[in-house]
């Protein structure tokens, strides 16, 4: 199935190109026009200050892309790494921002799930998703945070109704193919007592690509969320991305990232303990080759007492590349008994690599345990002596050694799939170290 779109260019005929096309509601397109009068005033960032100071966007030229751009397929799009052998209950699939595949089990829609893209909810949905739709944004934080507001296509939404269980995992792909553009928002709201897992992934070819997406997560009071998104853009893909989750009152969410693809991405992960005895685990999976530049910057924000937030990143570098992690744990004057960890290790597999980690901790509470880290270090050569005397080549010895780096976050997984789907995809990255 294709369907043709025409092109539009990232200026004002453009987007009122886009806003015409579309045909949205009017609290929707009052939403975009906003959002694109903010992104038409401000500037790109420019390297000054803390949030932008490690990651250079001077060779980033937002007009050599175009929204949307080209023909939009499900053909010969790439495979899906996390639902591989996995019984789903449902999918969906976005190429270069449009919607190609949406699949519900029946038995879950008649339950009140609503599990579709953003564009469909929109027109389907409308009464429900205009409570959350960008309900976590006073004003777009900069420039790529007003585009992806003014001009968001395609994406997910999951609503699991109270009391609901999902027992099968749901999984979500977007694809960028021959230069296109993702503006894609996935937003999962899990009601009181709701259960259940969803799974994301992005991939993508080697033409120069863009996404400007993001990510918002709403956990009611006493729901579970299993959520794993897996970034694997291709290698010439500019990313950035604000994602954020509220997880409430006796709630718990275990977010899974791995950070695999694109040229330079730029994250900001948030996680909001906003109810008293919520629990909120991240754990994160790095890895980068070539001059892949990713900075990925997470804070732990405990808004309410009794609440933990546990937070563990490993990265691994190879050849000229680099990983910045800039983590906070902010605890609120009211938040008393927090408890609140967060470590950052990384394993250099070139002595050209560079590894930025710098924890942090802003505390205004008295009654609280708080705790960081960070550490970078090289294969230990005595470690690939041994496992060289076993009878393993190099190459196979340092395979092992990386595996057993990440394990620890492997083991913190739940999802087994999940876990030998980033164990695998890792190992084939692996290269002979000289």
């Amino acid at each position: 199935m294709t369907q043709t779109i025409h092109p539009t260019s990232f200026d004002d005929a453009g987007f009122e190109a886009f806003i015409s096309e579309r045909g949205e509601p009017d609290w929707v397109a009052d939403i975009r026009r906003q959002a694109w009068s903010v992104f038409s005033a401000l500037d790109f960032p420019a390297g000054r200050g803390e949030e932008w100071s490690r990651t250079d966007i001077r060779t980033f030229h937002l007009d050599q892309f175009q929204l949307p751009a080209g023909d939009v397929s499900c053909d010969d799009l790439p495979p899906a790494l996390l639902a591989e052998g996995v019984d789903l209950g449902g999918r969906l699939v976005s190429h270069n921002s449009r919607s190609v595949v949406g699949e519900l089990d029946p038995v879950l829609a008649d339950r009140g799930v609503v599990f579709t893209s953003l564009d469909q909810a929109a027109a389907e949905h409308g009464d429900l998703l205009k409570e959350f739709l960008f309900s976590g944004d006073e004003a777009p934080a900069d420039k790529f945070a007003a585009l992806h507001q003014a001009c968001w296509s395609g994406g997910a939404f999951l609503y699991v109704p109270p009391g609901v269980t999902i027992d099968r995992p749901l999984h979500a792909l977007a694809a960028l193919s021959n230069g296109g553009v993702d503006l894609g928002q996935t937003l999962v709201v899990l009601d009181e007592g709701a259960d259940a897992t969803l799974l994301t992934e992005t991939a993508g070819d080697e033409s120069a690509a863009l996404h400007c997406g993001s990510m918002e997560v709403i956990v009611r009071r006493d729901a579970r969320l299993r959520f794993v998104s897996l970034q694997n853009w291709g290698k010439r893909t500019w990313h950035f991305a604000r994602q954020r989750a509220t997880v409430a009152e006796n709630a718990r969410l275990q977010w899974t990232i791995g950070a695999l693809g694109a040229r330079t991405a730029k994250v900001n992960q948030d996680v909001v303990l906003a109810g008293p005895n919520s629990h909120i685990q991240v754990n994160g999976t790095m890895f980068t080759t070539g001059r892949q530049h990713l900075a990925y910057h997470t804070r732990q924000h405990h808004q309410a007492p009794n609440c933990e937030s546990d937070l563990l990143y490993k990265g691994a570098l190879q050849d000229h590349s680099r990983i910045v992690w800039r983590g906070m744990i902010k605890v609120d004057p009211e938040a008393q008994k927090t408890n609140g960890y967060q470590r950052d290790d990384n394993l250099m597999l070139s002595p050209h690599a560079r590894a930025d980690s710098i924890p942090g901790l802003e505390i205004e509470a008295d009654d609280v345990i708080c705790t960081h880290g960070a550490t970078a270090g090289a294969v230990d050569e005595e470690q690939i002596f041994y496992t060289q005397c076993r009878g393993l080549s190099r190459e196979e010895a340092v395979r092992m050694i990386v595996a057993g780096f990440f394990q620890q976050v492997f083991d913190r997984i739940t999802i087994e799939s999940v876990r030998e789907a980033l164990g695998e995809t890792i190992g084939r990255r692996v290269r002979h170290l000289s």
